[in-house]
């Protein structure tokens, strides 16, 4: 007994070494809260990293452009307007007919001369078949005529001769002369018969043209107008079911620029200055220019003067009604360097950032018209791979949607328009311009 009691009692458990079911339920909550925890920064660790190293921004780049070989002559006034073509025409036929055929259509290139359209030609050439079997039968009557006259000059050559043998009587010449001559009035007038034809034969083949549409000089096909089978008249007729044209050509070679310069300014603008043409639509390309003439009126609702400019190149973007500020420059200075030891280069005004917006990373678009024209502290992101890198210049003159910078080499591909977020280092994806 003494040692079944032994071996019970070394069976039992100590209730001061049994742990509670609170204690339990607690250890396990920590463990799962660390555990929490632990995951919760790996996953914040992950994510800053994601942020910083592997995010790429998309931007545009555009390219630094020397400013010594882009502006030359500094610009001494600024206006704005509009691509014009000086010779432009609505195609139209001279008579009112039906379309048969349209053989053009928008953007097509032609040449002079060129046929554009035809109308239905059936009754007019009915009208030309006519007028040539009428001279036909002129002609004929001529001959007619014109044989009658040589027979009527054999018998009066003949009665001659027998009058001088005393054959015959005088009346018999008489009557053989004044044949003669009547029969050489009625061959002028056939003859005259045969011109009237002929001038008849001219205006229906002339009517016949007509109906042939040709293109009066070369250059391009704007707007398409009319179809086939309907109804064009050079003149407005029938309401809304008639055309008055064909189409519209424009000639391209005689493309030039029209601006609006206040009459305030206008003592700054001659004749034949050279001048900078900047398209809305191309603004990092400049087209050399020089003043043709000043209208010389003014208009007295927007107290302007008419300028008109030509293009010095030719292109085949430049297209007309296209938006254009044209910078005039100073022919007579001398363009002066910004200095010799630092040269200067060209940006987008929208690549300026300013230096604390730089760092704080507050929006570029904000800062790149004030914070970055206060000439103090701007940078430029500077692309390099697939990272930028932050560069800081010093702003200078401002050229249209231009400014020229100290600090940066010609060539360098810059950030067009710094996101709110980007960084020194950060990573960039080129997007395709819009432009």
């Amino acid at each position: 007994m003494a040692d079944r009691d032994e071996l019970l009692s070394r069976l039992r458990i100590d209730p001061t070494e049994r742990d509670s079911p609170a204690q339990g339920h607690n250890k396990s909550r920590a463990w799962f809260v660390t555990l929490a925890v632990l995951v919760l920064l790996l996953l914040g660790g992950a994510l800053a990293y994601w942020k910083w190293h592997g995010q790429r921004l998309s931007v545009e780049l555009a390219t630094a452009v020397a400013a010594s070989s882009a502006q030359g002559p500094s610009a001494i006034l600024q206006a704005s307007g509009y691509v014009t073509a000086r010779r432009q025409a609505t195609v139209s036929a001279q008579i009112t007919g039906k379309l048969k055929e349209v053989l053009i259509e928008e953007g097509e290139h032609v040449k002079a001369g060129q046929i554009l359209a035809r109308l239905d030609d059936a009754a007019l050439q009915t009208s030309v078949a006519q007028a040539r079997a009428q001279l036909l039968a002129a002609q004929a009557l001529e001959a007619q005529y014109q044989a009658q006259l040589t027979q009527a000059r054999r018998d009066t050559q003949r009665s001659q001769d027998l009058i001088e043998r005393n054959l015959v009587s005088r009346q018999s010449l008489e009557s053989a002369q004044t044949q003669e001559t009547t029969l050489g009035a009625q061959l002028q007038v056939q003859r005259k018969q045969i011109e009237l034809a002929q001038a008849g034969l001219r205006g229906a083949q002339v009517q016949l043209d007509y109906c042939t549409v040709r293109a009066p000089f070369a250059g391009v096909i704007i707007a398409k107008a009319a179809q086939a089978g309907e109804i064009i008249s050079p003149i407005s007729a029938g309401g809304g079911f008639t055309r008055t044209g064909v189409g519209t050509i424009v000639d391209m070679d005689s493309l030039e620029i029209e601006v609006d310069v206040n009459e305030a300014y206008i003592n700054r603008v001659a004749s034949q200055q050279p001048a900078q043409a900047l398209l809305d639509a191309y603004p990092n390309w400049n087209i050399p220019a020089h003043v043709i003439a000043i209208i010389p009126t003014a208009d007295r609702n927007k107290a302007t003067v008419k300028v008109r400019v030509a293009l010095d190149q030719k292109d085949p973007r430049i297209l007309p009604d296209m938006g254009v500020r044209v910078s005039f420059l100073d022919a007579g200075a001398t363009a002066k360097k910004e200095t010799a030891a630092v040269p200067s280069v060209l940006v987008p005004n929208t690549a300026l950032v300013s230096g604390a917006a730089a760092g704080t990373g507050s929006g570029a678009g904000a800062s790149s018209g004030a914070g970055a024209g206060s000439g103090a502290g701007s940078v430029v992101y500077v692309a390099e791979g697939d990272h930028v890198r932050a560069q800081a210049v010093v702003p200078g003159q401002v050229y249209a949607d231009l400014r020229s910078v100290t600090g940066l080499t010609a060539g360098a591909q810059v950030v067009r328009v710094p996101p709110a977020q980007m960084r020194d280092g950060a990573k960039i994806v080129v997007a395709e311009s819009g432009r």
